[in-house]
C-alpha cells in the first residue's frame, strides 16, 4: 500500500522525538518526517537532568495532567526495567524534596504515580537543619543525551525519515506535507508567533561523585542535585526571559556554594562540564490542533510545546495525547462517502 499521508514533525528536542516515535510506531500508513535544524547532543534537552516530577500548570485540567505524567512514567518504567535501560540513558533514582517552609501541598498530584512517596521523618530531615518539611520518593531519570540518540534509532527503524534543516515557517512545509506537527518548543515564538512562549534560563553543572547516590531537590526548584549513570547534575538557575547562552561564573559559584550546603561532599568533586540551555516556557504547554490556511489551501497544524522545564517528565504524555490529535485530523481529511 502507498504511504499516503506525509506529516512532518518539527524539532529534535524531548518532545520531538518522543511524538514521531509515536506517530510512526501508531500510523504505519503515514509517512513521518523529522526536521529539525539543531539534533542531539545540542538540544534543550540534552543538558536536562530528565528527573521526573512535575510542577502543576494553572488551566489545563487536572486530570489531563495526570494522565500525561502516568503515561509517560508508564512508558519510562517499562525502559528501566527493561534491558534496554543503559542504551536509553533510564534508571531509578531515589531521594528527597525539600522544602524551607511547609507548602500549602503535601501531597502533589503526581505522588501517586511515583513509588513508594512519603513525607520525610524528623530524623532523615536532621541533615537539613534549614529546611521544615520533606517528601521521600522514587523516581525515574532519563538522560537525554543517551536517550534521545535511542529514540532516533528506533523512530528510524519504524520507517522514520531524518532532515536536518532551518524551518523559518509553516508555508515552506504545505507543498510537501499533508499535517504539521510543531514541537518547536521555543522556536514557535518565531515559526508560529506565539507571543507567549518565553525563555527560563538555566546552568547547570556536572560532576564527578560517584558516592552521591540519592537526589535532593529544594522544593523552590533552584537548587538540586541529581546523580546519574556517569556523573552527578547539579545545579541551578531560574532566570525568567533571560536569553544568555554563556556559562556564568557567578551562577557556577552560587550553585557550588548552595548545593554543598546540602551535601558538604560535593566541595571535593571534579568539575566536568558547565552547561546552559534556555527552558521554552508558558504559563501552560500548548498541546492543540488548528487547521491554518497554507498556500491557498487548510493545513493541519498540531501543536505540542512549552513544557517548561518539566519536558523529560511529560513528553511520552503529550505524545500519545498529540498522536490522538493528528488522528481526528486524519479522520477529518478522510473523503466522506456521497450519501
Amino acid at each position: 500500500m502507498m504511504k499516503s499521508v506525509r506529516v512532518v514533525v518539527v524539532g529534535a528536542g524531548v518532545i520531538g522525538f518522543s511524538t514521531a516515535v509515536c506517530i510512526v510506531e501508531a500510523l504505519p500508513f503515514c509517512s513521518v518526517t523529522l526536521m529539525a535544524d539543531k539534533f542531539s547532543p545540542d538540544t534543550t534537552s540534552d543538558g536536562a537532568a530528565g528527573i521526573l516530577f512535575a510542577a502543576q500548570f494553572p488551566d489545563i485540567p487536572l486530570q489531563r495532567q495526570k494522565h500525561w505524567f502516568k503515561d509517560s512514567f508508564d512508558h519510562l518504567l517499562a525502559i528501566a526495567q527493561s534491558q534496554c535501560a543503559p542504551e536509553a540513558g533510564v534508571m531509578l533514582s531515589s531521594g528527597w524534596q525539600i522544602f524551607k517552609e511547609v507548602p500549602a501541598v503535601k501531597k502533589p498530584f503526581w505522588s501517586e504515580f511515583v513509588i513508594g512517596f512519603r513525607l520525610m521523618t524528623d530524623v532523615e530531615r536532621k541533615r537539613f537543619p534549614d529546611h521544615k518539611f520533606g517528601q521521600a520518593f522514587t523516581t525515574l531519570k532519563c538522560e537525554c543525551s543517551t536517550y534521545l540518540p535511542w529514540l532516533e534509532k528506533r523512530f528510524r527503524k519504524a520507517g522514520g525519515q531524518v532532515e536536518q534543516r532551518k524551518v523559518n515557517n509553516l508555508q515552506e512545509l504545505s507543498n510537501n506535507f499533508d499535517i504539521i506537527v510543531n514541537c518547536s518548543g521555543l522556536g514557535s515564538k518565531v515559526l508560529v508567533g506565539d507571543t507567549q512562549v518565553y525563555p527560563v534560563r538555566g546552568q547547570v553543572l556536572k560532576v564527578e561523585a560517584p558516592w552521591v547516590q540519592h537526589f535532593i531537590r529544594d522544593g523552590d526548584g533552584t537548587t538540586y542535585i541529581y546523580p546519574g549513570i556517569r556523573s552527578v547534575t547539579i545545579g541551578g538557575t531560574r532566570q525568567e526571559g533571560d536569553w544568555r547562552l554563556q556559562v556564568d561564573d557567578r551562577d557556577t559559584k552560587g550553585i557550588l556554594e548552595r548545593c554543598s550546603r546540602l551535601e558538604p561532599s560535593l566541595n571535593k568533586a571534579k568539575i566536568l562540564n558547565e552547561w546552559v540551555g534556555l527552558r521554552p516556557s508558558r504559563k501552560n504547554p500548548r498541546v492543540e490542533r488548528e487547521v491554518v490556511e497554507l498556500q491557498g489551501r487548510p493545513v493541519p497544524v498540531v501543536h505540542n510545546y512549552g513544557h517548561g522545564g518539566w519536558g523529560v517528565t511529560l513528553a511520552w504524555g503529550t505524545a500519545l495525547d498529540t498522536l490522538g490529535l493528528v488522528k481526528q485530523s486524519l479522520h477529518e481529511m478522510a473523503p466522506q462517502p456521497k450519501l
